[in-house]
């Protein structure tokens, strides 16, 4: 039984519609609800919000184009100021319709102009018989153009007195997009994030018609089971389902395995996704670098370029400090006397160690140290003498603006400040290297 009904569409074009939305099938039923019949007046405007890639720009793309209906879609980010905005809409609109002759490029300057030529554009009997959306995408940017413009767009319908709806799609809430001088509230539409069980459903139906979709499904779940407690990104799986499934399909192909064989499937790919995990979000390399690395059986580190963390260039005094604020993390205050003092005097053995000393300093994370702890390391590892200079102390600053140190408590602190190192062994290796 199908979930998409409405009296003024053809069953068949909502059926197809439903096959294009997986699992947005509710908000397309309310987004349905709301426009009503083509002729109909709309709502004046719509705010649909979402985290990324929740569906609202495909879902609202694939609803207008599919049942056909007059619309001009815009990306806020691309035109970023208001002059550009409305030229583009006005644009748009020309070629929306057949029956207005395609006219010279007109400047509008102000919104006043913009609604002159709006309702110019729109004379035709083809736009007037039915609604006209306007989709503006990352509406968020409007809070960066003229305190009118967004406040305009809401009154859209309003102001030009033809039946015109504007719908914004956003990633932030609309309480952090309403203007401070008030203005008339849009229905307000919120696309959920995709479940575990939604992404299953999506990215199966990808699969590659030389195999069978159970096969497909089974790698997605392994794929979901490795990626779906830190990336929930629906474009990012796309790309790693598709980058790795050749991976996965090699036991197949040399005949090793057959497609049931989930086991020895599994224990072929999961070194490779384990490597792929370092690098989500990231897109460090070229698909086809990470291909030829998945056929050499490489480390990620032999590709030139694989990881900007292991080739970043810092300054020489930079390193050092860094190196210094990773000894003065992960060791105890009490052994810097015997690590970085040539006559430290006599050390007694003793064979008593506390309990918490009994784990790896690397498992239980970095500790805060001092700023004077971190400049004596520093004057001990490194071969000349240097001076406490302003030019030291800015570089301490650069690391933290870098993320590779972070500070602890707060600036006026009477003891100095404090910090972490952020950084992992790895990473303290390729720069002492």
């Amino acid at each position: 039984m199908p979930n998409l009904e409405h009296p003024a569409y053809p069953s068949a074009t909502l059926l197809h519609l439903e096959s294009l939305v997986p699992c947005r099938e509710s908000q397309v039923s309310m987004l349905l609800s709301i426009f009503g019949e083509r002729q109909q007046f709309s709502f004046p405007s719509i705010f649909i919000y979402g985290h990324t890639s929740s569906g609202k720009t495909y879902v609202m793309q694939t609803l207008l184009n599919t049942l056909q209906l007059p619309h001009v879609f815009v990306n806020c980010v691309e035109y970023f100021t208001s002059r550009l905005l409305l030229e583009e809409i006005l644009i748009q609109l020309q070629s929306c319709s057949s029956e207005t002759e395609q006219t010279s490029h007109v400047p509008c300057d102000t919104f006043n102009d913009f609604v002159r030529l709006f309702k110019h554009a729109v004379a035709s009997q083809e736009l007037q018989d039915q609604t006209l959306y306007i989709v503006l995408d990352r509406a968020e940017q409007l809070r960066e153009m003229e305190a009118n413009i967004l406040p305009a767009f809401l009154r859209l319908q309003e102001l030009t007195d033809r039946n015109v709806t504007v719908v914004l799609l956003s990633e932030i809430v609309w309480e952090l997009c309403r203007p401070n001088t008030g203005c008339f509230e849009p229905f307000t539409l919120y696309f959920p994030d995709y479940s575990i069980g939604h992404l299953q459903k999506i990215l199966s139906q990808n699969h590659p018609p030389e195999y069978s979709a159970d096969f497909y499904a089974a790698y997605i779940n392994i794929l979901l089971g490795v990626f779906y407690m830190v990336c929930r990104d629906l474009k990012e799986l796309q790309h790693l389902a598709a980058l790795n499934f050749a991976k996965y399909c090699e036991p197949v192909v040399r005949g090793e395995a057959n497609e049931r064989d989930t086991r020895k499937l599994w224990k072929n790919i999961e070194p490779h996704l384990k490597k792929a995990m370092q690098t989500v979000y990231l897109r460090e390399i070229s698909s086809s670098q990470w291909e030829r690395l998945q056929r050499d059986n490489g480390e990620p580190g032999q590709l030139k370029g694989l990881s900007a963390h292991t080739h970043v260039e810092l300054p020489y005094y930079s390193k050092f400090l860094l190196i210094a604020a990773y000894l003065a993390s992960y060791n105890p205050v009490r052994t810097d006397k015997r690590f970085f003092l040539k006559h430290h005097g006599k050390i007694r053995k003793t064979n008593f160690m506390k309990k918490h000393e009994k784990t790896s300093n690397h498992l239980l994370g970095p500790k805060p140290f001092p700023l004077d702890r971190l400049l004596a390391i520093l004057y001990s590892i490194v071969d000349k003498r240097v001076a406490p200079t302003a030019n030291i102390f800015s570089q301490i600053t650069s690391l933290v603006t870098l993320q590779l140190l972070s500070m602890v408590g707060h600036n006026d602190q009477l003891d100095g400040p404090r910090y972490k190192c952020t950084v992992s062994l790895d990473f303290i290796r390729a720069i002492a290297r």
